[in-house]
């Protein structure tokens, strides 16, 4: 009786001439309008993107210019200010960096807010607050006397980064390729900064460096300290609902500013590949670097630990495994949320690792081991390594004193990656051996009024309580709550991918699919940061301001 395609003044006419007069009938005649215009929506979508494929699909990589207008905008903004921008491989190795820079640097402090400190966007600073040039990327080796195991634990350290977190390291690959293909506009557009602490801050320091305005998104419940820097460096500061694994209602508060500001552009560091490909480019080849420094006659690179977070720290084992093929990339978590250990859900205290939900830009087939540590671990451990009495008690049981002098440099999330790597350990037999490399992605400075709290809430700290903190959370550390990866388990924290960026961010279910099935694509992904450097190269060369 009825067709498809008809508009309501038709179904209307077909109503009254069929005579339709009850409310049955009628609901009938709306429920058949309301098909139709459902599939007329279909046809219309089908014709438009036939391969299903949205407009605003994340998979095209950043390789050519955009708006060769809003690049020239940008060239001639930073020529003004004497903006310049290093590439991916002087980050990589600094020695690269012209020696005019490096010798400007010498009269700069670590956290300076001066543009010539994006130079320092790498793990290889010198370990001083002013002045410093580079070396060998920063590491701290834990001995057997604090892990209480045979294996080997390097730690990598965040804290010689401007900031105090490698994060501006993640961020800086996040807004410079959309400023050398003329994608951003330093003049008009907002940098916006979505975090669970560290990435919005390094954002604000990149944006302030780089002559743009920032926009920090943080839940309300991180540390005062991140509040307080965030603000004194002029960036426009938004809490968002809950603690750190409140990643949803900072996706709602992006949502919103995309709808009503239209002079901000979200760098979203879960979607964002710039961040994964910074890790892989930078990151990996210093834990590759760290490896060598440390390596024995009879050592393996076993694994490497990365807090799962945005899923950027942990891309650095997609190179890792490009030169040690038999290493264990491990995922680590927390146990009061285990999003990929058990797709579980809750609120926790390891601050700036993220939570109930997979990052688009994980890539789950390299991923081979998921652990999940007890947050009240990683708090009293906090104290061990940072209060006097800690102190004390641990160089009585033969911890050295250069040990004890840089606990101070690993934060929480830092720790969480220690309690992985022992787990990793126990669980898989490992030897003296065995050499595994880890993040720390800040230091203790960040987590200052943490302490604070927990000794209002604990009272003051004692030796007796240090032996029963050392004790309990890194002797007593068990591989537990922990999952070696299978074919299956992999995908299946694939698949989750879909209900975050599937159904609440708008992506192309195709897209999801790309990164599972093509066998090309986390490859072509990591390889953009050559092109970039040309780009880069360019662009100051545009600005002359190293001639």
């Amino acid at each position: 009786m009825f067709t498809n395609h008809i508009d309501s003044t038709e179904y209307y006419s077909l109503a009254v001439n069929t005579k339709i007069v009850n409310h049955k009938s009628l609901i009938l005649v709306l429920k058949s309008f309301i098909t139709s215009i459902t599939k007329q929506k279909i046809n219309q979508s089908n014709r438009e993107y036939p391969t299903s494929r949205k407009p605003n699909s994340m998979i095209p990589f950043t390789d050519k210019v955009v708006d060769s207008e809003v690049l020239q905008k940008a060239i001639d903004r930073y020529r003004e200010k004497g903006v310049i921008l290093p590439t991916f491989a002087q980050m990589q190795n600094p020695e690269l960096v012209p020696d005019k820079i490096k010798e400007k640097l010498k009269t700069i402090g670590l956290w300076d807010l001066h543009p010539l400190n994006l130079f320092r966007i790498t793990w290889k600073n010198e370990p001083k607050a002013l002045g410093g040039l580079y070396g060998k990327p920063n590491y701290i080796e834990l001995p057997k006397a604090l892990t209480g195991i045979d294996a080997r634990i390097v730690v990598m350290l965040g804290k010689w980064f401007p900031t105090g977190a490698h994060k501006v390291g993640a961020a800086y690959g996040c807004l410079a390729p959309r400023i050398i293909t003329g994608q951003f506009d330093p003049s008009y557009h907002k940098a916006v900064w979505p975090s669970t602490g560290n990435y919005c801050r390094g954002g604000a320091f990149d944006s302030y460096l780089m002559d743009v305005t920032a926009v920090a998104i943080l839940p309300e419940e991180m540390s005062k300290e991140r509040f307080s820097w965030l603000r004194e460096i002029g960036a426009e500061v938004i809490a968002t609902p809950g603690c750190e694994s409140n990643v949803k209602e900072i996706y709602d508060k992006c949502w919103e500013i995309k709808r009503t500001r239209k002079d901000c552009m979200v760098f979203n560091q879960f979607e964002e590949f710039g961040n994964s490909c910074w890790h892989y480019e930078v990151t990996g080849h210093a834990v590759e670097e760290v490896y060598k420094d440390v390596a024995g006659k009879d050592s393996q690179m076993s694994a490497y630990i990365s807090a799962t977070g945005s899923a950027g720290t942990i891309a650095a084992g997609d190179y890792l495994r490009t030169k040690f093929p038999h290493l264990k990339v491990v995922a680590s978590e927390a146990l009061q949320c285990p999003t990929l250990l058990r797709n579980g859900f809750g609120g926790h205290r390891i601050e700036g690792i993220g939570d109930k939900h997979v990052p688009w830009i994980h890539n789950v087939k390299n991923t081979n081991v998921v652990t999940a540590i007890d947050d009240e671990y990683c708090m009293r451990l906090l104290r061990l390594f940072n209060e006097k009495e800690g102190h004390e008690y641990l160089a009585a049981n033969g911890v050295d004193r250069e040990t004890l002098a840089k606990l101070d440099m690993i934060g929480i999330s830092g720790i969480g990656n220690i309690l992985s790597a022992i787990k990793t350990a126990k669980h898989f037999d490992m030897t003296a051996d065995d050499v595994i490399i880890t993040i720390a992605t800040d230091s203790a400075e960040m987590y200052g009024s943490r302490l604070e709290e927990l000794t209002a809430d604990r009272g003051k700290y004692t030796v007796l309580q240090a032996a029963k903190d050392h004790e309990k959370c890194m002797f007593g550390t068990t591989p537990d709550y922990m999952k070696d990866l299978t074919y299956d388990d992999q995908k299946a924290i694939h698949n989750l991918k879909y209900f975050t960026w599937i159904e609440q961010q708008e992506k192309d279910v195709e897209d999801l699919r790309q990164l599972w099935d093509d066998r090309h694509i986390w490859p072509k992904i990591f390889s953009q940061p050559a092109r970039w450097d040309e780009m880069i190269n360019e662009f100051n060369d545009r600005t002359g301001l190293l001639k």
